[in-house]
């Protein structure tokens, strides 16, 4: 018997203000020669608003525009990367008290920037699990600020940027189908973002501001660059392979890419050159305008896709996701429609 279809029926975004590059520059905020490594023009960066109520605030124009209400949500799952903005709380609860308002399960998903990803994975199989079960949403909310995190420093090569996402999955409708959804992980490399730090008694115990970069650096001196590398490439080309098999097509037949937001060097090393994807079908000329939005950078990219008019109804997109872990998730999803939200919210490219 065959799995039932799960389409997309809508996607958002709800981001802060975009800071010039070049103003953090000339504030002292980020060296040039790190910034001119990124490629970064711009990033999203939050005033007074909270990881979850950007989050809330995405969520309520998803299901806006999937025209759904709260009796028809059957999940909600909320993804993040980092301080949620209190110290022993639901986040997930919250965002289903402020944009939807009924009494299914919510659930916080904590796999770091793969989060938005993974959930849609467990989204999907919670609505193929259950045949009454008409739709879910799943949401991610980010926002790294100081004293804990620094946006430029704390992960040299990647532009963290604040700004909330949401996705609507349905058994009935929607302007894309999932064609397929694999998730693969290798836990052997969790240790490149712990490092050598022994475990702490509360957040921060090893030191005063997030430092990913001395914890690759302490995991690569035991592990070895050339072992890690080689393991990375396996999670990448063996997520990616079985998802076009499951989709039953190649990479040349895609359309368009959803990548990471990650500086061009990451970018270039990672995707651009290994798969040999140009720039201009990926959404890397718009990402570079708003930094890594942790759990929230699949979501941001097939909206902004959609809303641009770069996906159409017959066109087919690849979306990458990868997350501390590690995990990777890809998925190939087949454009039905172009959704009259994607009309009436233009966004300019």
């Amino acid at each position: 018997m065959s799995e039932p279809n799960i389409y997309i029926a809508a996607c958002a975004t709800w981001l802060p203000p975009l800071l010039p590059v070049a103003q953090a520059v000339a504030d002292g905020q980020c060296d040039e020669k790190l910034a001119q490594r990124t490629g970064m023009v711009s990033v999203a960066v939050a005033g007074t608003e909270a990881a979850p109520e950007m989050a809330g605030r995405a969520a309520r124009i998803a299901l806006r525009r999937a025209r759904y209400d709260g009796a028809d949500i059957a999940l909600i799952l909320h993804a993040n990367f980092f301080y949620q903005g209190h110290d022993v709380w639901a986040p997930a609860s919250y965002v289903q008290r402020v944009a939807v308002g009924n009494d299914c399960p919510a659930v916080e998903i904590r796999q770091a920037s793969n989060g938005g990803m993974a959930a849609v994975d467990l989204a999907r199989a919670f609505l193929i699990a259950g045949p009454g079960r008409e739709a879910a949403l799943v949401t991610t909310g980010d926002k790294f600020s100081p004293p804990a995190f620094d946006r430029w420093r704390s992960d040299p090569g990647t532009v963290y940027a604040d700004g909330g996402t949401a996705l609507a999955l349905s058994r009935r409708r929607g302007f894309g189908l999932l064609r397929s959804l694999v998730t693969v992980s290798d836990p052997e490399l969790e240790g490149m973002h712990r490092g050598d730090d022994s475990f702490g008694p509360a957040p921060l115990s090893a030191r005063s501001i997030v430092d990913l970069d001395a914890c690759q650096r302490d995991f690569l001196a035991s592990a070895g660059m050339r072992r890690v590398a080689a393991r990375v490439c396996a999670g990448q080309e063996a997520v990616l392979a079985k998802a076009l098999a499951q989709a039953e097509v190649k990479l040349a037949d895609i359309d368009r890419v959803v990548l990471p937001h990650l500086g061009l060097h990451r970018l270039n090393g990672s995707y651009l050159r290994r798969l040999g994807l140009k720039p201009e079908i990926t959404t890397w000329p718009w990402s570079r305008h708003i930094g890594h939005l942790g759990a929230g950078d699949p979501f941001a990219g097939l909206e902004h896709l959609m809303l641009t008019g770069a996906l159409g109804a017959g066109d087919r997109c690849l979306v990458i996701s990868v997350g501390a872990g590690f995990t990777w998730t890809a998925a190939v999803i087949d454009i039905l429609e172009r959704p009259t939200w994607a009309d009436h919210a233009a966004r300019s490219p």
